[in-house]
C-alpha cells in the first residue's frame, strides 16, 4: 500500500504515480517543508517544493550564506543544489522500486512561498490541496512541463502586520526549475 487508492494515477505510458508517496518521500529530509507532486495524466512526474526556512536557514548560517528572508534563501544556488541533493536520494529509491520506478521526479522548483492555509494552499490540518495549487499556480506548472527555465511569476501575499501585497518576481535561473542530477536515476548521465 503507497497511497489512497483515490490519490493514486497513472503517467501517459501507465506507469503507475502516487503523489503523496513521492511527497511524503521528499519531506522526509528535514530542509523539505512542503512538496506538491503532479504527473497525472502526464508524460513525467515534477514537483514543488518548499524549503523548511528554519532548517535551511541553520544550514545557510553555518556556511556563511547570508539571505534576507524565504524568497532571498530559496533562490540562493546552493540551497537549490541541496534541494536537488534530496531529489537526487528521492529518485534513486524510486528506481529501486519496479511500480514506481517510472515516476522519478524529471523536473522541481523551489516555490517563492510558502504555501499556507490562510491562502488556501494547505488544509487547516496541513494537507496539500493539489488540485488548487495547480490551479493557482499553473503557469509554473505549464514552466515545468514545458521546459521553460523562465517564468514571471506575480503572488498575492499577506504580511506578518495584515497588510498584503504583490510579489513579482522573474524566476530566470536555471537551476530554479532543473533536471535532477542532469538525469534521473537509473539513466545514463
Amino acid at each position: 500500500m503507497i497511497d489512497r487508492a483515490a490519490d493514486v494515477g497513472r503517467l501517459l505510458d501507465g506507469a503507475l504515480f502516487a503523489p503523496k508517496y513521492i511527497e511524503n518521500k521528499l519531506k522526509f529530509f528535514a530542509y523539505i517543508k512542503e512538496a506538491v507532486a503532479f504527473g497525472n495524466g502526464r508524460d513525467r512526474v515534477c514537483a514543488f517544493v518548499n524549503i523548511d526556512f528554519e532548517a535551511v536557514g541553520n544550514w545557510a548560517e553555518r556556511r556563511g550564506l547570508p539571505y534576507t528572508g524565504y524568497l532571498d534563501l530559496a533562490g540562493k544556488p546552493e540551497v537549490l543544489d541541496l534541494v536537488a541533493g534530496c531529489v537526487d536520494q528521492v529518485n534513486a529509491g524510486l528506481a529501486a522500486e519496479p511500480q514506481l520506478a517510472a515516476s522519478q521526479i524529471h523536473r522541481f522548483l523551489v516555490l517563492h512561498k510558502e504555501l499556507d492555509p490562510d491562502d488556501g494552499e494547505l488544509t487547516r490540518t496541513r494537507k496539500v490541496r493539489r488540485r488548487f495549487i495547480a490551479e493557482k499556480y499553473a503557469v509554473l506548472v505549464d514552466a515545468l512541463y514545458s521546459g521553460r527555465r523562465s517564468q514571471r511569476v506575480e503572488a498575492q501575499v499577506k504580511f506578518e502586520d495584515g497588510r498584503s501585497g504583490v510579489v513579482q518576481r522573474h524566476a530566470d535561473d536555471p537551476r530554479r526549475a532543473r533536471l535532477a542530477r542532469r538525469g534521473r536515476a537509473g539513466e545514463g548521465g
